[in-house]
């Protein structure tokens, strides 16, 4: 059994050390441990202090290309490197990299696939009151729409199973960690979830600079990602809206005329027809969108087939 323990970096030479020395090295049940760091551009010494620090695997990115990149770039790199469990964590040192035992133990099990790490967010110290409120809202909507039930859904600290790796598909520029919820849910994947403990803060977060844009392009990662596997339900409650408001506005002209009093409001007439023509319109692209969900389900079937594939070549190549 072999896990591999992998974290995104971009400047992290002050806190790489600490994160490194953190994760333990023995496992029960774990016959090797190893370590791969990708450098998402780092301008620092963090090439430098990982290699003194005996890491195992560097992926390096000649420039910034983001925490999804970084993160989907390591997946792939631990797969070649036979990794039999994934585990990923951040280069900041906010994970304990103690309770990696207690992250991949649901996979030994075999009661799940994926396991997110819950830092409870109520009890950090440092996370104000409306990062708190905004962590629940955020989770109680990625839960809605990957019909999961995990209650960190931004953690970073994570345990993925070979085979749900292999499956995992990041299309975002931004952060895999919504993403990669909704997709496992969709996919039927196990997803579980262990209490797991922070370090105190090294740093500000990278990801969250501006809290008003961060919410807004996970709203938008969210939307995205729910309507690529959800296009009917989307498109189709749309439409039903937009029906339901045309038909709503036909029936108070009818009322109108009925009243004698239909002259002055013919501009109702010209805006049911407008909603109820867009409805139907709307309806249709969600035809047209299940279609070609239909298509790119069997799109990340023949991609599995084509990663083991793949894999088993180099597999022998190297026996």
């Amino acid at each position: 059994m072999k896990l591999i323990v992998q974290i995104p970096c971009l400047n992290e030479e002050e806190t790489l050390p600490a994160t490194v020395a953190d994760i333990p090295r023995t496992i029960p049940g774990v016959d090797v441990v190893e370590l791969l760091i990708i450098d998402d551009g780092s301008t620092d010494r963090t090439v430098e202090i990982a290699r003194e620090l005996g890491v195992e695997h560097i992926v390096r990115f000649t420039q910034n290309r983001g925490l999804a990149a970084a993160f989907s770039t390591g997946l792939d790199a631990c797969l070649k490197l036979d990794a039999d469990i994934i585990v990923n964590t951040d280069g900041d040192n906010q994970y304990a990299g103690s309770d990696i035992p207690s992250l991949i133990a649901p996979i030994f099990d075999g009661q799940a696939d994926i396991v997110i790490g819950d830092r409870e967010t109520d009890t950090i110290a440092h996370f104000s009151p409306t990062k708190k409120r905004l962590q629940k809202l955020g989770s109680w909507v990625v839960r809605q729409a990957s019909d999961t039930d995990i209650p960190d859904t931004t953690s970073g600290f994570r345990a993925y199973s070979r085979d749900a790796a292999l499956r995992i598909n990041v299309t975002t520029d931004y952060s895999y960690t919504l993403e990669t919820i909704i997709q496992a849910g969709k996919q039927h994947l196990a997803v579980g979830h262990v209490p797991v403990g922070t370090n105190p803060k090294s740093r500000d977060s990278r990801l969250i600079g501006n809290t008003w844009s961060y919410l807004s392009r996970s709203a938008a990662t969210i939307i995205r990602i729910y309507t690529m596997y959800e296009p009917l339900r989307v498109f189709v409650s749309a439409g039903v809206l937009l029906l339901l408001g045309g038909l709503v506005l036909s029936l108070r002209y009818l009322y109108f005329v009925y009243l004698g009093e239909g002259t002055g409001h013919v501009q109702s007439v010209i805006i049911a027809a407008v909603l109820i023509i867009a409805g139907f319109q709307v309806i249709m692209i969600g035809l047209i969108a299940d279609l070609i969900a239909i298509n790119r389900r069997l799109s990340e079937d023949i991609l599995l087939r084509v990663k083991r594939l793949e894999l088993s070549s180099d597999d022998e190549k190297d026996g």
